[in-house]
């Protein structure tokens, strides 16, 4: 029998892009999915929950607990970038913001479901970190904060991982590259420059995304230990 029949998983940025997609693909698995956004959303059992707001995140938690009596798995998918803006030149409040949803809030998330899951002796966590975290400066936009706050989220992911791992919570990342979703659609004007510097020559679907997610929350991966696995088309070897 499959880890995935049964098991409960949350999943936050459910609402769209590939948090949406990895509640499909994890539906499809078996899962039961509790889709988490402050969007209402029919991708899984729907969950109101602002992960910038510590009390929304315990609520949903708690929520969670009272539908389902636990939680198995936890996929923290939801982000934000700001718009193209030199450092410099960016507020403070919109620093914030970004590295509020971005860090803070995969923080908030993990530490509330993470109580839950050592609770019981076991869970799964995969955040979503990016390979403008670890591996790239993304150009020609100029992004210091969405970089900064992935490279903290691959931070926060090794910290934890090894902190939890034997009480039987694993907790591994994913590093995506550009993904096509409505999000980057935004910024069609760029698309030649980011495609000629990818190998691969085009841009991963939020699927191939979504199925690596749900490799890491498998048995298959149960030796990955703070992994950051990155999918970005050979992007970053250019």
């Amino acid at each position: 029998m499959s880890w995935f029949e049964g098991a409960r998983i949350a999943v936050t940025g459910a609402a769209g892009g590939i948090g949406q997609v990895t509640c499909e693909v994890l539906r499809e698995r078996g899962a039961r999915v509790f889709a988490l956004d402050r969007a209402e959303t029919d991708a899984g059992e729907y969950v109101a929950c602002d992960v910038t707001d510590e009390d929304s995140v315990e609520q949903a938690v708690a929520r969670i607990q009272e539908l389902a009596g636990g939680v198995d798995g936890l996929v923290a998918a939801a982000g934000v970038v700001e718009d193209d803006v030199a450092a410099e030149e960016m507020s403070a409040a919109e620093f914030d913001r970004v590295l509020g949803v971005n860090l803070r809030g995969v923080f908030l998330c993990c530490t509330a479901f993470g109580r839950a899951m050592l609770a019981e002796g076991a869970g799964r966590i995969v955040t979503v970190s990016s390979m403008s975290g670890n591996h790239v400066v993304n150009v020609p936009q100029k992004q210091c904060a969405y970089n900064a706050s992935k490279a903290g989220v691959s931070a926060l992911t090794r910290s934890l991982a090894v902190e939890w791992t034997s009480r039987g919570v694993r907790v591994n990342t994913i590093a995506p590259g550009y993904v096509r979703t409505s999000l980057l659609d935004l910024k069609q004007h760029q698309f030649d420059g980011w495609l000629s510097n990818t190998p691969a020559g085009r841009f991963a679907q939020p699927a191939e995304i979504a199925k690596a997610i749900a490799w890491l929350l498998s048995d298959e991966a149960d030796f990955c230990c703070g992994s950051e696995l990155l999918i970005d088309g050979g992007y970053s070897l250019a």
